[in-house]
C-alpha cells in the first residue's frame, strides 16, 4: 500500500507559506511587513518561522515534541517569543496532516486531540514556560511551570473560556474550521489576493471574539473594546475591493492599538492555522477542500 502521508518537506513549506503570508497583511496592532511593533519587526517572526519549520513537519514526533522543539528552534534563532501561539496552533494540525488515513484534516485532527498524553503536556508546558508568554501569570492549578498531572487536551480544556488556542484543542479548532475557511471563502469569492485574503481572515477573527492575549495582559474590557473597533474596521473593509484603500483603512487601526500597546495576537496566530490548514487541504489525498 502506498504511503498516503503528504511528507514533512511539504508540511514545512505550507508552515513557512502560512508564517509569511500572514506577515504580508497589514493586521491591525501585530507586527508585518508595513511596520514593526511591539519591539518586533517582520525579520523576527519570518526567521522563527523557518527555524521552527523542520520540527512542526518532522515525520514521526509527537505533538509535544513538535511544540517544544520549534520553540527552542524560534529561541535559538531570534532570542525571544515569536511564535508560540502559532506553534501551538500548527503542531497538531501537522500531526494531523501526517497520518496515514484518508478522513478529512479536521477528522484526524479530532483524533490526534483526543490522543495526546500526559507527556505531550510536559513537552508542552516546558516549551510555554520557555516562552514565557505576557500575562501568563501563574495558575492554582495545571501551573506551566511545573510537571503536568493531565493530558493536554484535559490542560487546554481547563484554560479554553479564557484562552482562544487553548478552546481550538477542545472544540476540534472549530474557528479555524469556521471561522476562518469561510472568511478564505468569502475573500476569494471577491477574486483577492493573498494578502487581501488574510487581512480578511485576521479581521474576521479580531472582530468575532475579544482577543485573548488581550484580555490576559489587560483586562476583560479591553479586550471587548478591541473587538468592537475591530467590527467597525471589518464593517469598513467590506465597502471596498481596493487593496490600497483597504491597506489604509487597516492601518489607520494599526496606529492607533499600537499607540496604546494594544496587539491581537490571538487573532494573528489563529490566520496563521488558517492558512496553514488552506494549504494542506490540497496536499492531502482524497480530502475534499471543505476539510
Amino acid at each position: 500500500m502506498a504511503d498516503a502521508r503528504p511528507p514533512g518537506a511539504a508540511v514545512e513549506r505550507a508552515f513557512i507559506a502560512a508564517c509569511e503570508d500572514e506577515l504580508a497583511a497589514p493586521k491591525p496592532g501585530n507586527v508585518h511587513l508595513f511596520a514593526p511593533g511591539h519591539g518586533m519587526e517582520a525579520k523576527d517572526f519570518i526567521d522563527s518561522a523557518h527555524a521552527a519549520a523542520a520540527h512542526i513537519g518532522s515525520p514521526n514526533a509527537r505533538v509535544g515534541r513538535r511544540i517544544l522543539d520549534a520553540v527552542e528552534a524560534s529561541f535559538t534563532r531570534v532570542g525571544c517569543n515569536t511564535n508560540l501561539g502559532i506553534i501551538l496552533l500548527c503542531a497538531p494540525v501537522a500531526h494531523a496532516a501526517l497520518q496515514r488515513t484518508s478522513n478529512s484534516l479536521r477528522e484526524k485532527l479530532v483524533v490526534t486531540l483526543d490522543g495526546l498524553d500526559r507527556c505531550d503536556a510536559d513537552l508542552a508546558f516546558r516549551a510555554i514556560s520557555r516562552a514565557s508568554p505576557g500575562g501568563l501569570g501563574a495558575a492554582p492549578q495545571h501551573d506551566v511551570s511545573r510537571p503536568a498531572q493531565i493530558d493536554l487536551k484535559q490542560a487546554m480544556a481547563h484554560a479554553a473560556d479564557r484562552d482562544r488556542i487553548a478552546f481550538q484543542y477542545v472544540s476540534g479548532f472549530e474557528d479555524v474550521f469556521v471561522t476562518g475557511l469561510e472568511a478564505v471563502r468569502r475573500a476569494r469569492s471577491r477574486h483577492y489576493e493573498k494578502s487581501m485574503t488574510t487581512l480578511h481572515v485576521f479581521m474576521s477573527f479580531a472582530s468575532t471574539f475579544p482577543d485573548s492575549h488581550i484580555l490576559r495582559k489587560f483586562n476583560a474590557a479591553t479586550a471587548e473594546s478591541v473587538r468592537r473597533r475591530a467590527r467597525e474596521v471589518l464593517s469598513r473593509l467590506e465597502t471596498t475591493d481596493n487593496k490600497e484603500s483597504a491597506f489604509s483603512i487597516a492601518l489607520e487601526l494599526d496606529r492607533s492599538l499600537k499607540s496604546e500597546g494594544l496587539n491581537p495576537g490571538t487573532s494573528a496566530d489563529l490566520t496563521v492555522a488558517t492558512l496553514f490548514v488552506d494549504y494542506l487541504l490540497p496536499i492531502l489525498p482524497n480530502v475534499d477542500k471543505n476539510g
